[in-house]
């Protein structure tokens, strides 16, 4: 991989995430209302509010001064204080709800390429057989269905009827003092449902995906050259044609990958998972401007890193893209 290749993507992410650090800073500041005026406490004061205001800095003109501050502040890795978590620093409370999003989501993208890449393959491979309707049939419904939809019915089955797995939460309150063992057993009958919802979700576009790329790749000269020398379809399947199958996979799991950190909110919401995306809701709601400039900021950073890695990955598999 030559350096001119690699040069020039290293600069549109970096020009890629300047524009959205810049549009980060604006697209909250356009929303109606203002922190302030979520504070329901009828003793405080116009005063007191200007003082607040001035306290986070909202008194200041927009453009250039918060935008500046923003900046600044942020290149150097201090993003605030959150107003609704009572002047915690931003970046703690991030890391609080990052952990438990990358447990269910990352997980759940594994699972996903796992099976969705597996289900395609034989689809495509068997194109017009029992499989490949079943499989086809069932990827585009999943695809087509949001996370809730797949989750309230996990939860009224196997949680609220047949009592299998907890309803919603991450830990039983009052595990803290249980044995390790206990605690991740614990954690782990919280997980299953949820993590099954988004499994599921993410299935369909990978084996949807992977069945189109194995019918093309069925009709290559290689594909015809191997079938000549006698070689067993599995093992065409799995040498040649699966490999080959996989460069437009590439950009499909970069961009999956990079919204891990964004977290499935919906899932979260209906499993009251504490990860990312319900913070997202509680900020909202309190228009915590430092939080959700956090969250969003964070969310388009990681997707643009995992599209540049895709770019340098998809540039060393495929020459024809450097030139």
């Amino acid at each position: 991989m030559n350096a001119r290749y690699l040069g020039r993507k290293v600069v549109q992410a970096f020009v890629t995430i300047c524009a959205i650090l810049v549009l980060n800073f604006l697209m909250f500041r356009m929303m109606p209302g203002s922190p302030d005026r979520v504070i329901k406490n009828p003793n405080l004061t116009e005063e007191t509010r200007a003082a607040m205001r001035a306290r986070w800095g909202l008194d200041k003109p927009l453009v250039p001064d918060q935008l500046v501050a923003y900046v600044k502040a942020t290149v150097t890795g201090d993003l605030g204080y959150s107003i609704f978590y009572r002047g915690q620093p931003v970046t703690d409370v991030l890391a609080a709800s990052v952990g438990p999003t990358i447990l269910l989501v990352g997980l759940a993208e594994v699972f996903a390429i796992i099976g969705g890449l597996a289900i395609g393959a034989y689809a495509g491979w068997r194109r017009g057989g029992k499989v490949d309707s079943l499989g086809t049939g069932a990827s585009l419904i999943l695809y087509s269905m949001p996370y809730f939809v797949i989750g309230m019915p996990l939860i009224i089955v196997f949680a609220a009827g047949l009592g299998w797995f907890p309803t919603s939460g991450m830990t039983t309150p009052g595990m803290s003092d249980a044995p390790l063992t206990a605690q991740a057993w614990d954690l782990g009958s919280h997980l299953v449902l949820p993590l099954v919802a988004v499994t599921l979700g993410l299935l369909g576009s990978y084996s949807i995906l992977m069945r189109s790329s194995i019918i093309d790749t069925r009709s290559e000269d290689y594909i015809t050259t191997a079938r000549a020398k006698g070689l067993q379809d599995g093992r065409i399947l799995r040498t040649h044609a699966f490999p080959n199958a996989l460069l437009p996979m590439v950009t499909l799991i970069a961009i999956n990958l990079g919204y891990v950190i964004a977290g499935a909110i919906t899932a979260e919401i209906v499993f009251s998972w504490p990860g990312l995306g319900t913070l997202t809701i509680h900020a909202l709601s309190a228009r915590d401007y430092p939080v959700l400039q956090g969250i969003f900021l964070l969310v388009a950073v990681s997707v643009v890193i995992a599209n540049l890695i895709a770019d340098i990955v998809y540039g060393y598999l495929d020459p024809r893209v450097r030139a």
